[in-house]
């Protein structure tokens, strides 16, 4: 952080090599602005964030217990809120990010209107959305400085040095919003090529965390839909070497990869990897294709396809649409291959897409991973897309059983029922979803716990109750009792939202520029002073 004292006696030094011509020039007034915005450009913010991921890792690997988290967003004044709202209840932000989500801005953000989640959407999108929400975290800052700014100005004023000393500290001491950003990549966007041009646009728009995945780029599917592709393992080491000269390149040379892997509910790859001697890696990936053994290429009909592997001849399956299908069952130990052939060509991070929320599940592919990469760690979605209360019932439900315990009560298909609430199964249930992310942590090596999609869902569910009331008997008591009151009762920065939308910040410019002249928009009428 800046030192304002340090700025300002810079900005007089400038000053007064300038003569008159720079006399009406306050030099607190500009060391002010200069603090406000101590982040230049995207870069400046992405060498920034990478020192406290390293930072962050590096404590992980000393006590799993320093785990990081964060929420995704698609608007960057969801991601501002976020991060106010954090500053406000914990005082600090330190191990709380922001993520990216590559379905989001597929959802919410594309020209073309919602879209699934394909990789169908702009690929400079996810670039102009880290740049957005890196501005909005740096109007956070600005803000809080600013009433620091003027809350010291009032005890100057009002000879209260006290008072200013301890403002004067807090300015000393002050946390910026600005967090690090894991930003998702998709499957690169193309090319190994296309997906350099794109990391590059992204670290210049301040991330210094990508995640990149191993599906195909053309036929990308959601972690948690069917029909995903994966590519062979050379294919996807390219692109990680891509983001890393990238980072390079720019000056980032603590910069974060996070190597996706998709395999777990992959069955199908596009083609069948290059192998130039029996038990490299081309081979192991061809290893795990299904099909049967060929003795004689005579049997082999027109437009089939071999391939030698694990020292025999195969004719691999191959579907009406090209693909070739994976032996059922290999996905673990796809997943194993994926993550530790991805850390010993570049990646720093894990990210293991898996079909529930399972700690056991996933730490037995972790154990394993570090058995090869003893420091092995992985990014984690704690996904909607899971069914949080229906898998951990019938996780306890499963285990009871094993135990030998008395279920009649509970029907294990059933068990979503809000009649199962208050039983003790539900509760055992609920708190091990309270603590999934400390036990993962310590259990299952996730360094960082993510939520993908939140911002999404919660838009949609104050949105309805809101619509419920208001357009129904509750008429405005549903905006105000709903809304407002609760905002108020809060402390929620935004129910002055002629404040957070940076009036108070632009009435300081104005005094800054025209001193007594100028015409401010916070006087006796501006009706935020409703709100205290």
């Amino acid at each position: 952080m800046l030192s304002l004292n340090e700025e300002q006696r810079r900005i007089i030094d400038l000053c007064n090599t300038k003569g008159d011509a720079w006399s009406s020039i306050n030099p607190e007034y500009a060391a002010r602005m200069k603090l406000q915005n101590q982040f230049q450009t995207g870069l400046d913010i992405a060498r920034y964030t990478a020192g406290i991921m390293r930072q962050d890792m590096d404590a992980y690997d000393k006590d799993p217990s320093n785990y990081t988290q964060s929420l995704g967003c698609w608007h960057g004044f969801i991601g501002q809120q976020k991060m106010i709202s954090i500053k406000k209840h914990f005082d600090t932000t330190d191990g709380r990010y922001l993520y990216l989500s590559g379905w989001m801005v597929a959802a919410l953000r594309s020209e073309f209107g919602p879209l699934p989640d394909q990789s169908m959407h702009e690929k400079t999108s996810v670039a102009a959305l880290i740049e957005e929400l890196y501005t909005f975290l740096r109007q956070a800052d600005a803000r809080e400085l600013g009433g620091l700014f003027r809350e010291l100005d009032k005890a100057h004023i009002a000879n209260d040095d006290v008072h200013a000393k301890e403002v004067q500290n807090k300015i000393n001491n002050f946390q910026t919003h600005v967090v690090p950003i894991i930003a998702d990549i998709d499957a690169g966007f193309g090319n190994e090529e296309a997906t350099y041009l794109l990391a590059k646009k992204m670290i210049e728009a301040g991330a210094c965390c990508i995640q990149i995945e191993n599906q195909v780029s053309d036929e990308k599917q959601c972690g948690h839909q069917d029909g995903k592709v994966t590519v062979p393992h050379d294919d996807f080491l390219a692109k990680i070497r891509a983001v890393r000269y990238a980072f390079l390149e720019l000056g980032v040379d603590d910069g974060v990869i996070v190597a996706r892997t998709d395999s777990l509910g992959a069955g199908l790859t596009k083609q069948i990897a290059v192998s130039q001697k029996e038990g490299d890696l081309g081979d192991r990936y061809n290893s795990f294709l299904d099909g049967e053994v060929i003795e004689n290429m005579a049997n082999l009909n027109h437009g089939e396809v071999s391939v030698r592997t694990n020292g025999r001849m195969i004719k691999p399956k191959r579907l009406a649409s090209g693909l070739f299908q994976f032996k059922s069952g290999t996905g673990e130990d796809r997943v194993v291959l994926d993550c530790i052939t991805s850390l010993q060509n570049g990646a720093d991070l894990l990210w293991i897409e898996t079909e529930k929320p399972h700690i056991g599940q996933i730490a037995s592919m972790v154990n394993r991973i570090r058995a090869v990469v003893p420091n092995a760690k992985l990014v984690y979605n704690n996904s909607p897309s899971f069914n949080w209360t229906l898998s951990f019932r019938q996780q306890v439900f499963d285990q009871w059983m094993d135990e030998g315990r008395d279920l009649r009560q509970y029907t294990r298909d059933q068990l979503m029922s809000a009649d199962y609430d208050e039983t003790e199964l539900a509760k055992e249930a609920d708190t091990r979803i309270r603590t999934f992310q400390q036990d993962g942590a310590r259990d299952a090596g996730i360094f960082h716990h993510l939520i993908t999609l939140p911002t999404y869902h919660t838009a949609a569910l104050s949105t309805d109750n809101l619509a419920k009331g208001y357009f129904g008997d509750d008429g405005m008591l549903a905006y105000v009792a709903g809304v407002q009151r609760t905002e108020l009762r809060q402390a929620i920065a935004c129910v002055k939202h002629q404040n957070m939308a940076g009036s108070d910040i632009g009435d300081d410019h104005k005094e800054y520029f025209s001193g007594d002249a100028a015409l401010k928009a916070a006087g006796f009428d501006n009706t935020m002073n409703q709100f205290g």
